[in-house]
């Protein structure tokens, strides 16, 4: 069979809702996504479109606060991934390549986990700053409500994305629960902003980069200057925009689960075309989800063929995710 060269749409409702076969039909579909292309594009996720949409107006009323008024709640510390990252201060181009030093033309919001687990859990050494507070805005007074009940809600879809990746790498349905119940998520508003002015050579909206965690749920518009994604023959494809889904795609920490057998695949959001105007302003709801920060990431059971190894030292989620951070924020001048 030829590799996919297109991000596919599938429907999980028939995961949900569905019998055996019909669980397994499904995770044979997202087996092949995910090995192939590393993205797809789920339907039938039984999120409310309500809920979306009052996630996205609050956001907007946030960006569209001054400058001086957003920078209140401006994000701490490289290592503490919560408040405001204005436009250029990170490149997660960085990620992969050291010598990436564009600022990335969009700016943003983030939060991390909003149900803190037990305390002795939560302040642990090795907890380090992943449950650190969240900064929340003065303004919109809305902001809060709306985005803690997003954050649940996409805590839940992803419990359930999970459950199709065990069953897709042939593992019981369960077998991430256990690593995913104290889980070290963020959600980040990005918004790009229409670009009065010309990027800078080689300057684009988010640099080349692949995600660091276990999947990401991304909810964005159908606006100018969108996201891609490098496919298995070095091209890069827009991902389409298909009304009332989200996009998923894998992240480092799954691809080193799997040893290799899934792909966390580079992608990026490109500027939209000269003159484009106020129609290029665009909007990304991002929920990367990330296992408990002490989750042991070594290679799954059954993904290594006989006489083969490992290709990836254990890690744990947290301690990868500590490095990344770091690595990708601009923090001369």
């Amino acid at each position: 069979m030829s590799k996919l060269l297109e991000v596919p749409v599938i429907d999980i409702a028939r995961f949900r809702f569905g019998d055996a076969e019909d669980r397994r039909a499904v995770a044979r579909e997202v087996d092949r996504a995910c090995t192939d292309i590393g993205f797809l594009i789920i339907d039938g996720h039984g999120v409310d479109p309500r809920l979306i949409e009052r996630t996205r107006a609050v956001s907007r009323e946030f960006f569209d606060l001054p400058e001086a008024e957003k920078r209140r709640v401006a994000r701490p510390g490289v290592d503490v991934s919560r408040g405001y990252t204005g436009l250029e201060d990170e490149s997660v181009a960085r990620s992969r390549d050291a010598t990436a030093t564009q600022g990335d033309l969009n700016e943003s919001l983030m939060i991390g986990p909003v149900d803190r687990p037990d305390e002795a859990y939560a302040t642990a050494p090795a907890a380090g700053q992943h449950f650190a507070p969240n900064i929340w805005p003065e303004r919109p007074a809305a902001l809060r409500p709306v985005w803690t009940e997003y954050y649940r809600a996409m805590g839940d879809l992803a419990a359930t994305i999970m459950r199709i990746f065990a069953l897709a790498l042939d593992l019981d349905e369960d077998y991430f629960d256990d690593k995913i119940d104290k889980h070290i998520s963020r959600l980040r508003l990005r918004n790009y902003p229409a670009q009065a002015q010309a990027p800078k050579p080689g300057q684009i909206r988010a640099g080349a980069h692949s995600d660091y965690g276990s999947l990401t749920i991304l909810c964005t518009e159908d606006k100018p200057g969108g996201l891609q994604v490098c496919n298995a023959e070095g091209e890069w494809v827009d991902v389409p925009i298909v009304p009332g889904t989200f996009i998923i795609n894998i992240g480092d920490l799954m691809e080193r689960w799997s040893n290799d057998r899934w792909v966390s695949t580079l992608h990026r959001v490109v500027n939209p075309p000269a003159g484009a105007g106020g129609a290029a302003r665009r909007q990304s709801i991002v929920f990367f989800h990330n296992p408990n920060y002490d989750a042991r990431i070594e290679c799954l059971p059954n993904c290594t063929r006989e006489g083969e190894a490992p290709r990836y030292p254990v890690t744990t989620s947290g301690d990868h995710l500590r490095s990344m951070f770091v690595t990708t924020q601009n923090t001369a001048g």
